[in-house]
């Protein structure tokens, strides 16, 4: 799994920022969240609430930005038996989907839309969310949305094809 940031504005102009969660396995943007501020708790909140709907990794992979660097990331992370993998400071590249997948999400969603509000941004974000993981294929998944992959994976692990393998 990786996280990251990404920022925008408002049409007023009031900036905001969005968390971007993806499983590095099957592709799914498993979450965006959009909000004026974010601390280390906002951002184990998030991954609490994946981790009740059963997306709970073995690793993590973030910047060194102080809401995956506190101690409340670390006190989630320990909890849940799940490894923090820094990458470099000056590195992106370490952390090279989530900046491509970043990179496709500002170009797609972010600049072609404005946002009036808080709760607008954030409905055009789950819409589009919602458009990448189930309506467009990827060829690095065999042409498969991400949705349909990670369901496959998920009925090939149901029907004991796959053993001890967790999707990161």
């Amino acid at each position: 799994m990786g996280l990251d940031f990404v920022a925008d504005a408002l049409e007023n102009g009031r900036k905001f920022r969005v968390l971007t969660i993806v499983d590095l396995f099957s592709r799914e943007c498993l979450m965006t969240e959009a909000d004026f501020s974010f601390r280390a708790n906002k951002v184990v909140n998030c991954l609490e609430r994946l981790r009740r709907r059963g997306h709970l990794p073995n690793v993590i992979t973030v910047d060194n930005g102080t809401e995956f660097t506190s101690r409340v990331m670390d006190a989630w992370a320990y909890k849940n038996k799940v490894k923090l993998d820094f990458i470099r400071p000056g590195r992106p590249v370490d952390n090279a989907f989530i900046e491509s997948f970043n990179g496709r999400f500002r170009d797609e969603c972010l600049n072609t839309k404005a946002f009036h509000s808080i709760e607008d941004a954030r409905e055009k974000l789950e819409y589009w969310l919602l458009d990448y993981n189930t309506l467009r294929p990827h060829s690095s998944i065999g042409d498969l949305t991400p949705s349909e992959y990670a369901q496959r994976f998920r009925n090939l692990a149901l029907e004991g094809e796959i053993l001890n393998l967790q999707v990161a």
